[in-house]
């Protein structure tokens, strides 16, 4: 009786809206001035929920925690303060609607003219120089610069020139709500500048916003340029304190025909052995043949300068079990668990990590936290997540492999009749392995490691051994090729039915084989492991970018061959990615 005295006095002389509200969730009073939020006549007895899109579960959590809520109604913006009269099912909340609109409209100016800093670098500019030839050199940057200038001006960005392919911008943040809202078109339109050159311009965009103070906003904007530059180019990161967004990523890296770095890189790591007392290799958890190829042949140089080596290898599964046998049985090789590891690294001990640079995927994460010197040689696009403490770091997206890269490493860090057939055997399956027998992601320089493992003793009849598989797998890729649903835009999905150790291996074959069907550009194909995780193999022709699709879920890889590990159904995760498909296309 007495609450209900007081809620008709409130809401008789309350001096802004207000409305009692019982906890069914029915209106039970009203002020006069509630007509400037709802234009409706007589809204008591109404459903809270119907007239203001707000919950009652989250009406009542507001109201016990002195929490706002925020409504727009009739053009303006109102901020709700909640609170309880009386107590228990008689109890009402009593919600103020404070008109906001002004302060909200202030506060969108002034997130819109909040300034980003951009730095947009060309990717292949030295590339594109040197096919023009001397006499188009002038010509090819002057239609460059031009392309990128006139960008700017629509942008209403000033902009500045760092060196002949690095820009810097500096725009609005409503500006940079255009350029997602375009999903950065301004990447399709560089690769369509026309050139003499086999390959089309690309670019990378760092784009650092929400920085407290100018400075802070170029150091987003490099790091976001860092990481466009390590997932392979042609694509925009932005970048603020909290997150990373990424869009484009829609061409393969271009190889750079200079093999300077792998020199480098081989002379560094050498230098870093011979400050070691051990050396421990590593590479992903559930290692595959590009993965164990790339750790034995880090292992044949840290061999030759003679290194107490040791390489962590703890589960595997049954496509790996021939190489792991042949490699045991030359009597060459320490194979440690990770529990063994740790137990024998000491503080001058080195770590490297072959074909993963993600700290939730290594096989030993104990020593690598430890170690003061860590090497990462990867082939994978780069992920939010990376590994820290680098000592040395050999990313290249470009590369097909790992093993590709420790090929190259080799040939300067030790005499190629130091690779036993035994390495060179495995580093070629590895190859073999991530570019589906040389059918994807090669190279010129995929063909050239090959060509030289070849010479130092691989043989292709014993890699070929390596890829057979046991007739019950064969009839189940055959069942799941069989089973198959397309979509539209190209799409081919599929499930592997029941559990499997080898579930991985299958998906991955029938993704593959289902990019061989005419009209597919791209495939997803989910099943259950041995220990009832859903795996998803994802494989693209290149005009979908399967890696940035595999990241929303966890995941993560190549333009055109990724995968992740979930715990939902694998008719779930592909349910996903069929309304995530929907909404990016």
């Amino acid at each position: 009786m007495y609450a209900g005295r007081i809620e008709r006095l409130i809401s008789r002389y309350s001096p802004i809206p207000m409305c009692a509200v019982s906890m069914q969730g029915k209106v039970t009073r009203a002020s006069s001035s509630i007509a400037e939020v709802f234009k409706y006549d007589g809204i008591v007895d109404g459903d809270i929920f119907a007239l203001t899109g707000i919950k009652l579960p989250e009406i009542i959590e507001a109201a016990e925690n002195g929490t706002d809520l925020f409504v727009e109604r009739n053009e303006r913006n109102f901020r709700i303060v909640s609170g309880f009269l009386g107590e228990g099912e008689t109890a009402s909340i009593l919600l103020y609607f404070i008109d906001i609109t002004d302060y909200q409209h202030l506060k969108d100016i002034h997130v819109c003219e909040k300034p980003c800093v951009a730095l947009v670098n060309v990717d292949n500019f030295d590339e594109l120089s040197a096919s023009a030839g001397e006499e188009r050199e002038m010509e090819v940057t002057t239609e460059i610069d031009r392309f990128v200038r006139s960008w700017a001006t629509k942008l209403e960005a000033a902009i500045f020139r760092y060196k002949e392919h690095l820009y810097g911008m500096i725009f609005t943040h409503q500006k940079l709500e255009e350029l997602i809202e375009d999903n950065f078109s301004i990447l399709d339109g560089a690769r369509k500048i026309e050139m003499d050159a086999e390959f089309p311009v690309t670019l990378s965009i760092g784009v650092g916003i929400g920085g407290e103070t100018p400075a802070q906003l170029d150091i987003f904007a490099q790091d976001a340029l860092d990481i466009a530059l390590a997932r392979g180019g042609d694509q925009a990161v932005v970048k603020n304190n909290m997150d990373l967004e990424y869009y484009g990523g829609k061409t393969q890296s271009i190889v750079k025909n200079n093999k300077g770095k792998s020199r480098i890189i081989a002379h560094a790591l050498l230098a870093l052995m011979d400050q070691s007392s051990r050396v421990f290799i590593m590479g992903h958890i559930n290692p595959d043949m590009d993965c164990f190829g790339a750790a034995l042949g880090v292992s044949r140089i840290a061999a030759t300068q003679n290194k107490e080596t040791y390489i962590v290898l703890d589960e595997y599964d049954d496509s790996l079990e021939e190489m792991v046998a042949d490699a045991r049985e030359t009597g060459d090789y320490q194979f440690v668990s990770d529990e063994k590891a740790t137990a024998l690294f000491n503080d001058k001990s080195l770590v490297i990590v072959v074909d993963t640079h993600r700290p939730g995927l290594v096989a030993c994460p104990q020593i690598v936290e430890k170690t003061s010197q860590l090497v990462v040689i990867d082939h994978h696009r780069r992920a939010e997540d990376m590994l820290p403490g680098q000592t040395l770091s050999y990313m290249e997206p470009y590369a097909s492999s790992a093993s590709e890269l420790v090929t190259e490493i080799i040939q300067y860090a030790c005499e190629k009749r130091a690779l036993t057939k035994v390495e060179a055997d495995m580093l070629l399956a590895g190859i073999m392995l991530d570019t589906n027998r040389f059918a994807v992601k090669t190279g010129v320089r995929t063909y050239e490691a090959a060509s030289w493992l070849r010479r130092a003793g691989a043989d292709p009849q014993t890699v070929r051994r390596y890829f057979q598989g046991d007739p019950e797998n064969f009839r189940c890729r055959a069942a799941c090729v069989a089973n198959a649903r397309f979509l539209d835009e190209g799409i081919a999905m599929s499930i592997y039915e029941g559990e499997n150790v080898n579930s991985q291996i299958i998906n991955s074959q029938v993704a593959d084989e289902l990019l061989t069907i005419k009209g597919v550009e791209a495939s997803f194909v989910a099943g259950r492991d041995i220990t009832g995780a859903t795996v998803v193999s994802a494989r693209s022709l290149g005009t979908i970018n399967v890696q940035r699709i595999m990241e929303k879920f966890g995941g993560g890889g190549h333009l055109n061959t990724a995968g992740t590990k979930t715990d939902l159904s694998p008719e779930e995760i592909l349910e996903q990615i069929e309304e995530f498909l929907k909404t990016t296309q």
